[in-house]
């Protein structure tokens, strides 16, 4: 049987089969991203070379008079924005992991046009925005040219010439369009970092009012009418006004206790007079669970590092009393060269979290305020191990 003559035995599917596979462009599309991203160049180096041009110009002309300087912060804050654009184009086309830089900080005087002013006119990055804008239009007529012309004649090496110009232009969003650097990233962590000492502060000023109002203060108020109360009934009922009397006295000595936990949990005297190793002792001594404490320190940190240390092993203490379920825990503290270790075990049920919303979170928060680390290992079923780091700051002479 002759190759027609099957075909039309099999309805044409011989000659289907023979048939070649649909033709297509044979480059990858991350190169179509990157021919297209060169393509774009000029125009967006047309848009961004005139914009700097009409601003540039005419605020530097006109800086003598009142409306320069002005001109010139819209101008580098509108740069701020065409660099925003480049960046998710760069994002989008050149697959290019670039974090977007910090928002533009106000001068430390405060809110108002002024430290506005002067907070955009040394903006570094509005600065390095405006001169990525400014040599675009060069590149960007030479990368169209020599992409469109490859495309047309050099179709061979097209995915070679692509990604050589590419990375060209990789490298200059890199360098001008990138945040600067470690320092700026450093001023954005310490700025977040001053936000919670701040909510902290604030917490704790809320709950050392919650505890006076609703412990002490109550118990006072309650002191004094019964006082009172007894005081008229002295002479009339004098059995009665010396139960009453009795009863008032039970109350102050309640009233001292909650002032003394209150001032405990403020600043422990034990730790202003003795240091870490007996106040930690002094905690573990109140926690429902046998604690092993083990601190090695030559000498005493700064306040304010030994306070922050003594209330992370106090709160992590209590959460093992509540929530733990283990029978035996211990606490090291030692020093590392800059650093202040703490670790805590417990051989409870495990599955400790600093999801957001929890207290580890907010030890963890603490923590990193003052450029510490704050790591929970706590596998389902326990053992849970805490590992806390603090600088080390010597404590000032006197």
């Amino acid at each position: 049987m002759t190759a027609s003559s099957r075909a039309r035995a099999t309805g044409g599917r011989a000659f289907e089969e023979d048939r070649p596979a649909p033709a297509f462009l044979a480059f990858h599309r991350q190169t179509w991203r990157e021919v297209a991203h060169l393509l774009v160049n000029l125009p967006m180096a047309l848009v961004g070379f005139g914009y700097v041009s009409l601003w540039l110009y005419a605020g530097v002309a006109l800086s003598v008079t009142v409306v320069g300087l002005p001109m010139l912060a819209l101008g580098l804050s509108g740069s701020r924005g065409l660099g925003g654009v480049e960046r998710g184009r760069a994002r989008a086309l050149l697959r290019l992991g670039i974090e977007e830089p910090s928002p533009l900080r106000r001068h430390r005087q405060g809110r108002g046009f002024f430290p506005w002013l002067w907070s955009a006119l040394k903006d570094p990055v509005g600065w390095r925005a405006t001169l990525y804008l400014f040599i675009r239009l060069p590149w960007g007529i030479f990368t169209f040219v020599i992409t469109l012309l490859t495309v047309v004649l050099g179709w061979p090496v097209l995915g070679y010439v692509a990604r050589g110009l590419s990375n060209a232009d990789r490298a200059m969003v890199r360098g001008l369009l990138s945040p600067s650097s470690e320092l700026e990233q450093r001023i954005e962590e310490l700025e977040s970092d001053r936000g919670v000492v701040f909510d902290t502060a604030a917490a704790d000023l809320r709950r050392i009012e919650r505890d006076l109002h609703d412990g002490a203060q109550a118990r006072l108020v309650a002191l004094a009418m019964d006082l009172g109360l007894a005081k008229e009934k002295l002479l009339e009922d004098p059995a009665a006004a010396a139960r009453m009397v009795d009863e008032a006295h039970g109350e102050v000595k309640t009233a001292l206790q909650e002032l003394r936990d209150l001032a405990r949990g403020i600043h422990p005297a034990i730790l202003t007079d003795r240091g870490l190793g007996p106040a930690l002792s002094s905690v573990a001594g109140r926690c429902t669970v046998p604690v092993d404490v083990s601190v090695d320190l030559a000498s005493r940190p700064a306040p304010a590092i030994e306070g922050i240390a003594y209330f992370t092993v106090s709160e992590l203490l209590q959460n093992i009393s509540k929530h733990s379920g283990a029978r035996t825990a211990d606490v090291e503290l030692w020093r590392a060269e800059d650093r202040l270790l703490i670790q805590v075990r417990d051989d409870g049920r495990g599955g400790a979290s600093t999801a957001k919303g929890s207290g580890l979170a907010g030890l963890a928060e603490r923590l990193g305020s003052v450029d510490g680390l704050f790591v929970v290992d706590s596998p389902e079923g326990g053992p849970t191990l805490v590992t806390a780091e603090l600088p080390w700051r010597e404590r000032a002479a006197g």
